[in-house]
């Protein structure tokens, strides 16, 4: 699996984390089981989000979609 995947999964982890939101929480929010979001936020390559799901997440945790594809400080971070 590609790094940038497990990366993705890791920023919206943490800003659903920030944001004070457990992923049944977050995943009613935007109209996708808790089990896909667990996926996506696991990468562990049974889900991978779509663009829509992405925009939807991002819009749920109020951030800009490019937010969650600034890898730069969690892969320093966790050595990836």
């Amino acid at each position: 699996m590609d790094d940038r995947y497990i990366l993705l999964g890791l920023n919206i982890a943490y800003f659903r984390k920030l944001r004070m939101l457990t992923q049944k929480s977050l995943a009613e929010k935007i109209g996708i089981s808790r089990a896909h979001l667990s996926h996506i936020e696991s990468c562990d390559g049974r889900s991978v989000a779509s663009l829509d799901t992405i925009f939807k997440i991002a819009d749920a945790l109020n951030v800009l979609p490019d937010r969650l594809f600034d890898f730069s400080a969690i892969a320093y971070k966790n050595n990836l």
